[in-house]
């Protein structure tokens, strides 16, 4: 309880403190409009931001505080289903506090993402169906199809546990009542009744988000090592470099035991591991995989390392390695907690840069100043409104503004589907892009005019990470509204 007050206290002082990331200023602007569902993803995400900016404003804690939140209701469901499956504390104090140790959670939770919203449901529906192997009651199928369908409107990747549910029903001996039962049938009904506005959204906008997230072609012609690599050294990070092998065997046994004595319980919790994690594996041998992709497994591969010891130690008792089991668990989550407290303390209290370039926190820490900067120019050249050519800096203009002055990003339109049309009250205004990437090309035919206005780096800790280049528009009628396939509607996965 100590552990988990401190570090969530920790986590708190990150989120109110340290400068949001460009993702979550992007998904604060979601939630400041009226939309059914988004391009890049489904929409609870902008509900959580939306949430906790009516308690608390539009500040950082308001914008993260839904995610603090998530943590610890991961953390009690995650606790009641080792509970229930095992019947000792230890094992529940174990599984909570790998959450603590892995800086996927313990450190990166007092940040805002799909997946803030994603884990709290797909553990909620799991639970659901815990309960139903040990009650016998169908019922609880209902609310796993309400908390299925609430995890596929936060990120689409919830459809990779489908085949963790299929081996629940289908392995285990009880197979036919399962499939007998109307409740697994109303559970998948309402599954996609929940889902469906996300649906609808893209059955009428010709299916924009599902092409956005399926249009990923590999980034080499065969396979290469380099991504596979990076993708393991990522997790290692991530997750620890002690608690992702645990988390690994742990899994691996539980699947062993599980399928071989046919439990629901095992099958569901180590299938909802394997399954996706070998997905990601086969992505990574010819595409680079995003560092957040895995983080719906982690949690339930902690769940069964603490139900697999438990079990292991009960059927092999004079065996080395089980009895020794909790000691190198123990060592695993003494230092993943050691870590993420430093980790904390470092952003919150420390000036110095050590990770440069590679620091993920460093490098979009710093564009308050350039958004002050562009600011003082937008005045100083009579300009109304700003333009730019990347949804990071629309995201941070309007941020760190409040939308107190109009923003319009002039390409990638499809990322705002729905969203209300900024009013540009004059002539003039300030277009604000990477010098070294400025995209000059989407200005073709636009019939703008463009003159060079300054620049600003954007720098955290005496470490410039770019710089921004201004530029005064004149003579530019936007298009908010291209049509598919038009080279200003045209967005790509980051």
């Amino acid at each position: 309880m100590a552990v988990v007050a401190g570090l969530t206290v920790l986590r708190a002082i990150f989120a109110t403190t340290v400068d949001l990331r460009v993702d979550e200023a992007y998904y604060w602007t979601w939630s400041r409009e009226s939309v059914i569902s988004f391009l890049d993803h489904p929409p609870l995400i902008a509900w959580f931001v939306r949430f906790g900016t009516a308690l608390f404003g539009d500040s950082n804690f308001g914008v993260r505080f839904a995610g603090l939140l998530a943590m610890l209701v991961m953390q009690m469901l995650l606790a009641d289903i080792v509970w229930r499956t095992v019947r000792d504390w230890r094992y529940v104090i174990a599984a909570v506090l790998m959450m603590e140790a892995a800086p996927d959670y313990g450190l990166m939770m007092a940040k805002i993402a799909p997946d803030t919203a994603l884990i709290p449901c797909e553990l909620a529906m799991i639970w659901s169906l815990v309960r139903l192997t040990q009650s016998g009651d169908q019922r609880w199928w209902l609310p796993a199809g309400l908390f299925g369908g609430l995890a596929l409107t936060a990120k689409y990747t919830a459809i990779l546990l489908v085949p963790a549910l299929l081996a629940f029903v289908l392995v285990p001996d009880w197979r036919r009542r399962q499939l007998s039962s109307p409740y697994p049938w109303i559970a998948a009904a309402l599954a996609l009744l929940v889902f469906a506005p996300v649906f609808y959204w893209n059955a009428t906008h010709d299916w924009a988000s599902f092409k956005f997230q399926l249009d990923r072609p590999p980034q080499i012609v065969g396979w290469s090592a380099r991504f596979f690599v990076d993708f393991l050294g990522q997790q290692f990070v991530l997750v620890g470099i002690l608690l992702l092998p645990i988390a690994l065997i742990g899994a691996t046994m539980l699947a062993i035991r599980g399928y071989r004595n046919r439990d629901p319980v095992s099958i569901l919790l180590s299938t909802a591991v394997i399954f996706p994690l070998a997905f990601f594996l086969s992505r990574a041998f010819s595409t680079r995989v995003g560092d957040s992709w895995p983080l719906l497994v982690w949690p339930i591969a902690f769940a069964c390392v603490a139900i697999n010891l438990k079990q292991w130690r009960q059927e092999a008792p004079h065996s080395r390695w089980a009895q020794s089991g909790p000691a190198i668990l123990g060592i695993a989550i003494t230092t993943g907690v050691a870590f993420d407290a430093a980790a904390h303390l470092y952003y919150i209290a420390g000036s110095a840069n050590y990770l440069r370039n590679d620091d993920p926190i460093g490098k979009e820490a710093g564009f308050a100043n350039v958004v002050a900067a562009a600011e003082r120019k937008r005045k100083e050249i009579g300009g109304r409104w700003f333009v730019t050519s990347d949804y990071r800096m629309y995201s941070m203009l309007r941020w760190h503004l409040r939308d107190a002055v109009p923003v319009v990003q002039i390409n990638e339109r499809a990322r705002y589907i729905g969203f209300r049309h900024p009013v540009l009250d004059g002539p003039v205004g300030l277009y604000v892009a990477p010098k070294d990437n400025a995209r000059a090309a989407v200005w073709n035919g636009t019939g703008a005019t463009l003159q060079p206005a300054g620049q600003a780096d954007l720098a955290w800790r005496g470490y410039n990470y770019d710089v921004y280049a201004f530029q005064k528009v004149t003579g530019w009628n936007p298009v908010f509204s291209p049509i598919p396939r038009d080279p200003l509607y045209e967005a790509r996965p980051n």
